[in-house]
Order: structure tokens, then sequence, then C-alpha cells
């Protein structure tokens, strides 16, 4: 089994007022530790969509030999950026499965990624969701049987909409911990950016 990984990172951070990708973050910015920490999960194929000031962010993120796919579409929202990814991923990667994240989650916890892989390597239904005490989040895997639906999504909305409509393709992996934080305002970048 092979899982790719795509990060979704084309947003205009409307909330923040400036690039949430170009924030310092630790040593790197917040898009560069989102991408270190996904590789640390054990994941080597990398994919991040990017769109709102492409060029900025290109010239002051570390990618570390991540794939970055364009989404000239980014002000649609989310679905936008899921088919660009998902189109180059079906036409570029040999992978079975990706593993879908947000670029400006920078909290997801390795054994939250650790549990999802393991139960994508035993369970036969299409998309594992990790749902934390009573809220489905992310990041999510999903099988490339399932790749040409999340295509045709439309909006700013995820997959979230379309697989609760089909609960048949879902199994969900619980956790105590509640969901990873985004960082869209000034008091998240406050509370979640690491000290020191």
């Amino acid at each position: 089994m092979s899982i790719a990984a795509l990060i979704l990172a084309a947003g205009s951070s409307t909330r923040l007022g400036s690039p949430k990708q170009l924030l310092p973050w630790g040593e790197k910015t917040l898009l560069g530790h989102v991408i270190e920490r996904t590789r640390a999960f054990g994941i080597d194929e990398i994919w991040v969509v990017i769109g709102h000031d492409a060029e900025a962010v290109l010239d002051g993120v570390d990618f570390g030999g991540a794939t970055v796919v364009l989404n000239d579409e980014y002000e649609e929202g989310i679905a936008s950026s899921i088919r660009v990814g998902l189109d180059s991923l079906t036409r570029e990667s040999r992978a079975d499965k990706v593993l879908i994240a947000m670029g400006d989650q920078p909290e997801i916890r390795s054994e939250v990624v650790a549990e999802l892989i393991d139960a994508a390597r035993r369970e036969k239904r299409p998309a594992l969701v990790p749902k934390y005490r009573y809220t489905w989040s992310n990041p999510i895997i999903v099988d490339r049987s399932l790749w040409a639906r999340l295509i045709s999504l439309e909006g700013d909305t995820g997959a979230q909409r379309l697989l609760q409509a089909h609960p048949e393709w879902v199994k969900e992996i619980w956790f105590e911990h509640l969901p990873p934080r985004d960082v869209d305002t000034q008091q998240d970048v406050e509370d979640l950016q690491p000290r020191g």
C-alpha cells in the first residue's frame, strides 16, 4: 500500500490579513512546518496545493522536495484545491491512497496519522476519518477508488459532506483529544506558535 500526502494551502488568509503560509513558525514558515511534520509521518510522496500569492509562497517556503501544484481557482474554496491536487495525483502518482491534510493545522499528532495508516492497511472501506471526541476533522485518508468522486466537489466544501452522505464508505477512527486547530486569526497564531 502506497500513500501520498496532499496538503491544501491555497487559501487567501482573509481573516488573518496576510498569507498564513508565510507566517514565521519556529525556524520555518507555517507551511514549511506542516510539510516537515508530514514528512516525519513516514510519507515519502508529498504534494502541496498553493494558490493565493503563489509567487511569494514559492519564494518564502521550504518545500523540502514536495511536489507543488498551482490552483488558479483558489477563490472558489477548498473543493478547487482538492480537485487540482487529486487530478495531479491521478495522472502523476502511483499511490493507492491519499492523506489529505490542511496547510494551516500545525499540530496534527503523529499518533493520529499512525493509527489512520494502520487502519488503512486493514480496512476495506475507502475512507478513514478521525473522530475527535464528537466531531470529524483532519487529516483523512481516501482510497484512489473515490478520487474521481472528490474531484467532482464544488465550492468551499471539503470531502466531509460527500462522506457524510455515504456512511458506507467511511471508517471512523476515534480519538479522545480535541481536533487540531486551524491558524485563522491572530489569536490562533499567539496560542499555537512554537515558544522559544
